[in-house]
């Protein structure tokens, strides 16, 4: 999926949607929060949050590129 998320964001980045990006990143923001909720010792969403945590990073990356 980060691979997929990455070229979402060069696609955003090179169309300079600025908008488009933050709001892939407050979606993502908003998924991990829900996950972190739902941790109740019954599934294992680690792995699920780091995915998510990856890709907001690759999102935060693609705000920065826009700044340069």
């Amino acid at each position: 999926m980060p691979e997929a998320v990455k070229l979402i964001v060069d696609a955003y980045v090179n169309l300079k949607n600025r908008q488009a990006l933050e709001e892939l990143r407050e979606h993502r923001t908003r998924m991990r929060k829900r996950l972190e909720e739902m941790t109740d010792g019954l599934f294992d969403v680690s792995k699920l949050i780091r995915a998510c945590d990856e890709e907001i990073e690759i999102v935060e990356a693609g705000l920065g590129r826009l700044q340069a």
